[in-house]
């Protein structure tokens, strides 16, 4: 039985050996799975030299979402929504790779993303489906200021690692609406972050 090193010594050495003969081609950085920003071992990007993970909103209402970091990869999706939460989790040159709530990833250049702070309204657990509260100070028993469903999505003013002031356009209120959510019910601010 051989060793689990020499294993993998050997699988390395297969794959190098199937690699010869072929042209070299530069791979894309591999996904991130690295911790949240304040936390030991936070990765630094190398192109723009900020945490990774990190979550930013997209610019536009068109962001083409493409399988590699490049105009000549395939389009795997088009975002419509100017102000989607999204979560950088690599970078390559002037591509960012990113994840949006749902778990979708792809490359997208870096001009169509904004360091605008956005959220996105979470339903969860027994009352999935249920509107989320939204009150006028980062309390409970304060007055609600508006019920919001899942999928809303909100300017991030500020978060303490409790609670997050948000600040969203409600077509039937006739502006903003201004608030406090709990911050685990929401999508786009990492667990204990603050944000100022």
């Amino acid at each position: 039985m051989l060793r689990p090193r020499l294993v993998a010594l050997m699988s390395s050495a297969i794959v190098m050996l199937a690699g010869l003969g072929s042209p070299a081609v530069a791979a894309p950085p591999a996904p991130a799975t690295n911790p949240a920003p304040g936390e030991i071992g936070v990765t630094i990007g190398p192109a723009t030299k900020l945490p990774l993970p990190r979550y930013v909103s997209l610019k536009t209402d068109r962001v083409n979402l493409r399988e590699g970091p490049s105009k000549d990869h395939r389009t795997l999706w088009v975002f419509q929504r100017a102000g989607l939460p999204v979560e950088i989790i690599a970078e390559f040159e002037t591509w960012r790779r990113i994840r949006d709530s749902e778990g979708t990833e792809g490359w997208v250049l870096h001009s169509l993303l904004s360091g605008r702070r956005t959220a996105v309204v979470l339903s969860r657990g027994a009352d999935k489906g249920a509107p989320v509260s939204l009150y006028d100070r980062a309390d409970p028993a304060s007055g609600v200021v508006a019920q919001l469903q899942a999928g809303v999505i909100g300017s991030v003013k500020n978060c303490d690692g409790t609670w997050c002031r948000l600040v969203v356009a409600l077509p039937q209120k006739r502006g903003d609406v201004d608030g406090y959510m709990r911050q685990d019910r929401l999508w786009g601010v990492y667990p204990n972050e603050k944000v100022e």
